[in-house]
């Protein structure tokens, strides 16, 4: 996959192609009452959904995530684009916050559901509510559902209505 401090263009490409087969996946471990893989799934998709977005609104994140990350010996990037590219769980409450004056708090709600499906995925459910913040199976399919419809519709909404399932790679 491209890096986005080397070609923004095709590291969106490769995370809109990600988010869709995350998001295609999930829906076929729902269909198989596979309900942790689904949560996986549906957070990764989310998670590269999120990262695309945070990469259209590259220079207004800038501004935030300031400074040089090292990433080995020689290799520095700019922090935001660490942020992008690796889209750390601790930081995407954040970034979700800093895009919704351009998206909408449908980027905020989405995230809280993504991070409540992934802690799911490692905690399974939990009658008392002590452990996850699922008491059923009906409560994670709607969220992983919500998850699903709402990436795809974001990512349609600003690259065309022309993003459905992806295509096998060649």
């Amino acid at each position: 996959m491209a890096h986005p401090w080397k070609d923004l263009n095709k590291y969106i490409e490769a995370r809109i192609k990600e988010a869709l087969y995350g998001f295609e996946l999930a829906e076929k471990f729902l269909e198989n009452s596979l309900y942790r893989n689904a949560a996986g799934k549906a957070f990764q998709g989310w998670k590269a959904t999120l990262a695309v977005l945070a990469a259209n609104s590259r220079n207004e994140l800038a501004s935030e995530f300031r400074g040089v990350v090292r990433l080995r010996e020689r290799i520095r990037v700019e922090a935001v684009d660490f942020i992008i590219a690796v889209m750390p769980t601790t930081h995407m409450k954040k970034v979700a916050a800093l895009l919704r004056s351009r998206y909408g708090n449908d980027v905020v709600l989405l995230t809280e559901l993504a991070l409540d499906i992934h802690e799911f995925q490692y905690n399974g459910l939990d009658k008392e509510g002590v452990l996850s913040r699922y008491l059923d199976l009906d409560m994670v399919r709607q969220d992983i559902t919500a998850i699903i419809e709402g990436g795809r519709k974001l990512l349609s909404l600003i690259y065309g209505s022309g993003l459905g399932s992806p295509s096998p790679p060649s």
